[in-house]
């Protein structure tokens, strides 16, 4: 099947995860389900209705189909995330030999507006770890893993897939495979690492996995979320926190601290400087002490 194949493509040349190729899978179908609407049978598949088809699916559609989305309200990133699955798509059927050309090629994608990331204080930061506590293993997995989240800046994928054989404790370094399977190395400090070590010598046996359930298998990311929301619930913060926000925050609070912008960049393992300069917009602090420093009138 045409749409299994394309997914098939993605997962073994671009090492997408799990969750990226179902949202892949997701944005091709909703563009399926609008082009070949009322002309599939009750007992048909999707896919072998579009394979009749596929030459018939124009710009023209794809125009329309945008429109759509703008119609009911999709935001500019939702509309830009499905067109570019959509060109990724009729890419892969060129190559495949199953069109001449990509009828998404020259659709540009909506401008987007840059938001400024969602950061916290560190004072709420130091509140937030400084609250957990320590008692049970459940507890010390808890401490240690947020403590990782502030300390790197990983992405809760990577929390969620981080191993122990990618920790190193003695060059206190983590291996870490982020979008699409790219490695990096990022430095992890000190409070980070000892809550890890506290954490695992409370286990009765080794485990792969870093970060375990209750039943001692992965810890899955919406449990991560939810252990998060219920940390904020407990320490009484009128905050509505999310584990990209620790990211934002590692992001936002090294660069008001003098870091240079390009080694936040490979820390977080952006693919484009672009993408980590969001963050010079958030560094107020910083921007109103150079200016402080410099103005003569200040």
């Amino acid at each position: 099947m045409v749409v299994d194949d394309f997914i098939d493509s993605l997962e073994a040349e671009k090492g997408y995860s799990f969750h990226t190729l179902r949202a892949y899978r997701s944005d091709v179908f909703d563009f399926l389900d609008f082009y070949l609407k009322n002309r599939v049978g009750e007992n048909e598949d999707i896919q072998v209705v579009f394979q009749d088809r596929i030459r018939q699916a124009d710009r023209a559609v794809l125009r329309r189909y945008l429109a759509l989305l703008v119609k009911q309200g999709k935001s500019k990133r939702t509309i830009a995330r499905r067109l570019s699955a959509l060109k990724s798509f009729f890419n892969y059927l060129v190559k495949a030999g199953r069109i001449d050309l990509s009828p998404a090629e020259s659709i540009p994608f909506p401008k987007q507006e840059k938001t400024i990331p969602k950061t916290i204080g560190i004072d709420d930061i130091f509140r937030l770890l400084d609250s957990l506590p320590d008692d049970t293993w459940m507890d010390k997995r808890n401490l240690a893993m947020f403590e990782t989240f502030y300390s790197t800046g990983m992405r809760i994928s990577e929390i969620h897939g981080l191993n122990m054989e990618d920790v190193d404790f003695k060059s206190r370094m983590i291996r870490v495979f982020g979008k699409g399977s790219k490695e990096r190395v990022v430095p992890v400090g000190d409070r980070a690492l000892a809550a890890i070590e506290a954490y695992r010598r409370k286990l009765t046996q080794d485990h792969q996995a870093v970060f375990l359930n209750k039943d001692f298998g992965r810890l899955s990311t919406r449990s991560i979320r939810r252990i998060l929301d219920k940390i904020v619930l407990a320490c009484g913060m009128n905050l509505k926190i999310s584990p990209h926000m620790l990211r934002h925050s590692f992001a936002t609070h090294m660069l008001d601290s003098g870091a240079d912008l390009r080694g936040i960049q490979e820390i977080l393992g952006h693919a484009s400087l672009s993408t980590t300069q969001i963050y010079t917009h958030v560094s107020m602090d910083r921007l109103v002490a150079v200016y402080d420093k410099a103005h003569p009138r200040s």
